[in-house]
C-alpha cells in the first residue's frame, strides 16, 4: 500500500475514535500506529510527509462537518465544501513540521515517538493561541466515557492529552524495540499513570451547595436565515417569551446567544432597559453600535454580548464575547483581504463582521449570585471559564447558538463544554439554538439535557451553586506543558544511530 494511504487510514482511524463516539478512548491506538509509522521513516522529510497525510486523514474526518457547513454557507452549492479541505491540509502542515523537527532532534525510532508525542501536546496548546485559534480537535477529549477525565481539574483538557499521548507513545516504543532491554518498560510507566487517573477520577464526588432554578430554552431557528435577515428576530423574541413566562418561584431564564436584537442602539450598559424580556434572567445581546470616528464622523459597529437583567428587565451586568470567531465575527489580516472580505459579503448577503472582543471578564451578577457567564465559541477556550471562575462565578452558563454546526460538530461542542465543568469543578448550564440544552454537573456528567424537536424546548433545572479553586485554576496548563516537554527530552536523550 502507498506510504500517503497507509498514512491518510491511519489518520482516519485516530479520528474515529474522537467524539462523540463511545470507543473514543481508545484513540491511543490509532495514535500509537501513527507515531510508529512516521518514527521508521528514514529521513525527517519523510517523516514529515507520513505526518502529513495522517493529519489531513485526522482532521478531515474528525472536522467533516466544515464542509456541510461551507455547503448551506453558500446556500446549497456543493463544490464548495471542498474549501474545508484547505483547513485540512493547513493543519496537516502544522503536525508535518512538527514532524520534521521531532524527528530531526533524534535518529533513534524509539526516541522519535517520544519526541512526536511531546510534540503533538505541544501543537495542541498552540492551537489555542492567537487571533486564528482554533483548538477543535484535542486528544483529551477522547476520555470523556472514562472516570480518566476527572484529572482535567488538575491540568485541564491538555493534561487528558498527556495521558493519551504517553500511553500511545509507550505502546509505539515497545513494538519498534520488540525484545530490546526496556521494551515494557514504558509501558508499565502508561499502566500506572492509567492506574492513577482512573482511580483519582473514581473517588470524584459531586459537590454541595445550595440549588438556583433556572429555566433554559432549546430553540429550532435556522441560523443562516437569522443572519441573512430572512428570519426577523421578532419571530424568534415572541417564542423565547412565551416560553418563559410561568416559571417556578426563583427561576432564572437563560436565552441564547443573540436572542435580543438591539439594531442601532448602544452595546448593553448597567441600567439600560430591555423590556420585551422576562426577567430575572440572562440573554445573548448582539446588535449594532455607533461609535466615533478619528475624523469625528460616526461608523457602525456590530457586538456580541451577554447580560444579566432583571425583573424589570433592566440590565444589571454584560460581557462582551471573550473569543469571537475568525472570518465569521472578525476580519483577521482586513488591511489584505478586505476586498476578499467585502466580495464574500455580498455573494453571501451576510455581514462578516469586526466584533471586538472582551478586554476583561467579571461574573455577571444577578440577585446576589455570581454567573459564569460566556458565549458560544469562548466554551472552546479552557482560560474563559477558568478566569471567571477564579473571580467568583459560582455556576457557568453558555448561551450559544450551535445552528452553525452539523452532525458531530454540534455534540463535539458540548462535550467540550463538559470538560470546562470539570477544570473548575462548577455546574453548567446551556441554553442555545439547534443545539444541546440543559443542565452539567461539577464531575461533567449530563444531568437534564435535550438535543432534538422542533420550535422551542423548555427544561426546568437546578444547577447547585459552589465555590473554591481546582489546581487547573490555579496553575492552568503548566502539568501538561511540564509532561509534554519531559516526553520531548526523554526522546531527546534517546538519540542513538539507527542501523
Amino acid at each position: 500500500m502507498p506510504v500517503p494511504v497507509t498514512a491518510l487510514l491511519l489518520g482516519l482511524a485516530l479520528a474515529a475514535c474522537g467524539l462523540p463516539l463511545p470507543w473514543s478512548a481508545l484513540s491511543a491506538l490509532p495514535l500509537a500506529a501513527i507515531l510508529a509509522f512516521t518514527a521508521r521513516a528514514e529521513a525527517p522529510r519523510q517523516a514529515a510527509g507520513r505526518l502529513f497525510w495522517a493529519g489531513f486523514g485526522y482532521m478531515g474526518l474528525h472536522l467533516w462537518w466544515l464542509g456541510a457547513f461551507l455547503v448551506d454557507l453558500f446556500r446549497g452549492f456543493v463544490p464548495m465544501g471542498a474549501l474545508a479541505g484547505l483547513l485540512f491540509a493547513l493543519e496537516g502542515a502544522f503536525l508535518a513540521g512538527m514532524a520534521l523537527i521531532a524527528t530531526r532532534l533524534t535518529p533513534s525510532p524509539t526516541g522519535r515517538v517520544w519526541t512526536l508525542a511531546g510534540g503533538w501536546v505541544l501543537l495542541e496548546w498552540l492551537r489555542f493561541l492567537g487571533p486564528l485559534a482554533f483548538p477543535w480537535p484535542t486528544l483529551g477529549y477522547t476520555l470523556l466515557p472514562t472516570p480518566a477525565i476527572q484529572i482535567a481539574d488538575l491540568g485541564g483538557v491538555l493534561l487528558g492529552s498527556v495521558l493519551v499521548a504517553l500511553t500511545a507513545a509507550a505502546l509505539a516504543h515497545a513494538v519498534l524495540e520488540r525484545r530490546g532491554r526496556g521494551a515494557l518498560r514504558p509501558v508499565l510507566l502508561a499502566a500506572l499513570a492509567w492506574g492513577g487517573a482512573l482511580g483519582y477520577g473514581l473517588t470524584r464526588l459531586p459537590g454541595e451547595g445550595p440549588e438556583q432554578p433556572m429555566r433554559v430554552l432549546r430553540m429550532a431557528f435556522p441560523a443562516f436565515e437569522r443572519a441573512s435577515g430572512t428570519l426577523t428576530a421578532d419571530a424568534q423574541l415572541r417564542v423565547q417569551r412565551e416560553a418563559s413566562l410561568q416559571r417556578p418561584p426563583g427561576s432564572v431564564v437563560v436565552w441564547s446567544e443573540g436572542a435580543i436584537e438591539l439594531p442601532g442602539g448602544p452595546a448593553p450598559t448597567p441600567g439600560l432597559p430591555v423590556p420585551t424580556f422576562p426577567g430575572p434572567g440572562i440573554s445573548g445581546i448582539g446588535g449594532t453600535e455607533f461609535v466615533p470616528t478619528a475624523n469625528g464622523g460616526l461608523t457602525a459597529r456590530r457586538f456580541n454580548q451577554v447580560a444579566s437583567l432583571d425583573a424589570q428587565g433592566r440590565v444589571q451586568s454584560a460581557n462582551l464575547k471573550a473569543r469571537p470567531v475568525p472570518f465569521g465575527e472578525t476580519r483577521p489580516f482586513d488591511a489584505v483581504l478586505s476586498p476578499l472580505y467585502g466580495l464574500l459579503e455580498r455573494v453571501l448577503g451576510l455581514g462578516l463582521g469586526d466584533i471586538q472582543p472582551a478586554q476583561t471578564l467579571e461574573p455577571l451578577t444577578l440577585n446576589g449570585v455570581q454567573y459564569g457567564t460566556y458565549v458560544c465559541y469562548d466554551s472552546v477556550f479552557p482560560w474563559v471559564a477558568r478566569t471567571l471562575a477564579l473571580r467568583g462565578a459560582q455556576v457557568l452558563v453558555n448561551p450559544s447558538n450551535d445552528g452553525w454546526y452539523k452532525g458531530w460538530g454540534v455534540q463535539q461542542h458540548f462535550q467540550m463544554g463538559r470538560v470546562r465543568a470539570i477544570e473548575t469543578r462548577r455546574w453548567l448550564v446551556r441554553s442555545v439554538n439547534l443545539g444541546v440544552a440543559g443542565a452539567v454537573n461539577d464531575l461533567g456528567q449530563p444531568v437534564q439535557t435535550v438535543s432534538t424537536g422542533q420550535a422551542v424546548q423548555v427544561l426546568d433545572v437546578r444547577p447547585r451553586l459552589l465555590s473554591g479553586t481546582t489546581v487547573f485554576m490555579q496553575v492552568g496548563d503548566l502539568p501538561a506543558l511540564g509532561l509534554a516537554l519531559l516526553m520531548v527530552l526523554y526522546g531527546w536523550r534517546r538519540r542513538v544511530a539507527w542501523l
